[in-house]
């Protein structure tokens, strides 16, 4: 008896009616009694050769009304788990093709030379990257150069190539690598110069060391040049970032107050700053003391503050002095700074997460203190990954 996959699950496996869970199918697809699958509509043939193999990529078998669908019920599932009403359901954003702007890459040298590339699903096997169709251009250039320099001078230990596009080009921060001596040295120095690097840094155990910097390395946010640390947070690619940063502008559009929670660089106080005031609050000191060196370009009305708001969140006696709060944490969500703004007098947060499990946890306890899910964006940075994102507006 054949059956018909429906939808896709968290993990990319197809999934019938039954609950029966199938590998690389999408809904459309039909499953025959004999477990062959039997390709629908939105079954679109992979574009990168290393697919599935390579573990950059889960979704590259969905076609774009696939994809779409997966992001929006992964969110929507999750709100409605928590037993929430969804007030609008904003157009889903996708990130195309070729448009990641930052990645890690692994290496490691081989008896034929070295290999480099994302690992494999599941595996710490690194799949040899001859081609991607997700990283920019400007990160894919540097496989090759960065695969012979490994071959040359790479150990026995594996090396991460943690690569990120900057304002002056690509920044490279290498670890695992071990160069010693003045040749060494200068082959580095001389892979920098011939591939324009902005920055390339070394971590041999101790912490990055800058070994090429010509000029500052900067990001541009809303119009502000801000100095990126070595391998801080910066959102995976530019039009990602400029559909999160929109939404936050237009769900805190009357506020002129704004707590900044978990700001990082500063992404979204520097999009807020003018006819508001923003503080940024942040635990990790380098993006602190970038968004505070970046501040006086905002006309003054952003103010950073270095806080570690897993461990002390602000109480809702500080809450109470702002008019809306904006927060944007790691994976984990922000549970404690979620109940302290529960208790205060706030009437208006925007929430940007990367994880809707740990988002829906958070958005109960604003719903349980009197907030309305008044809007929600599904967002698809990672292209072809079952890694979804979201942006959502919360009002009392």
């Amino acid at each position: 008896m054949s059956d018909t996959i429906i939808r896709i699950a968290a993990k990319g496996d197809g999934v019938t009616a039954e609950g029966r869970h199938v590998p690389f199918g999408v809904p459309g697809d039909v499953v025959g009694a004999d477990g062959a699958l039997a390709w629908g509509p939105h079954h679109a043939v992979p574009p990168c050769r290393h697919f599935p193999e390579c573990g950059g990529c889960q979704l590259q078998h969905a076609d774009e009304e696939a994809l779409r669908q997966f992001v929006i019920e992964r969110v929507v599932h999750a709100a409605e788990g928590q037993g929430l009403a969804i007030g609008d359901l904003l157009p889903t954003h996708l990130s195309p093709p070729q448009s990641r702007r930052r990645a890690t890459l692994h290496g490691l040298r081989t008896s034929q030379g070295a290999v480099l590339g994302f690992r494999a699903e599941g595996s710490h096997r690194v799949i040899d990257m001859r081609e991607c169709h997700i990283l920019r251009p400007e990160l894919f250039a540097l496989v090759a150069p960065l695969r012979g320099l490994i071959a040359k001078w790479g150990g026995k230990a594996p090396v991460d190539a943690a690569l990120t596009l900057t304002d002056q080009g690509v920044d490279c921060a290498l670890k695992g690598l071990a160069m010693d001596g003045l040749e060494a040295t200068e082959a580095m120095l001389a892979f920098a110069q011939e591939n324009r690097l902005a920055r390339l840094s070394l971590d041999q155990g101790f912490g990055p060391e800058m070994l090429w910097e010509p000029g500052p390395v900067t990001v541009e946010i809303a119009s502000v040049p801000v100095g990126l640390p070595v391998s801080s947070f910066l959102q995976p690619t530019q039009d990602g970032e400029a559909i999160l940063a929109a939404d936050a502008k237009s769900f805190l559009l009357d506020a002129r107050i704004i707590a900044d929670l978990f700001a990082g660089l500063g992404t979204f106080s520097f999009a807020l700053a003018g006819p508001a005031k923003l503080l940024a609050v942040e635990a990790a000191r380098d993006a602190h003391l970038a968004c505070k060196a970046a501040a006086p370009r905002a006309r003054g009305t952003v103010h950073a503050l270095h806080r570690d708001l897993f461990r002390n969140p602000l109480q809702p006696h500080e809450l109470n002095r702002f008019d809306a709060v904006l927060l944007d944490p790691p994976r984990a969500g922000a549970r404690e700074q979620v109940r302290a703004i529960a208790a205060s007098t706030l009437r208006r947060v925007a929430y940007v997460s990367c994880n809707p499990s740990s988002w829906a946890r958070d958005a109960k306890s604003l719903a349980e203190a009197g907030f309305r899910l008044e809007k929600l964006r599904p967002v698809g940075q990672f292209r072809w990954s079952t890694h979804v994102e979201l942006t959502s507006s919360f009002v009392r």
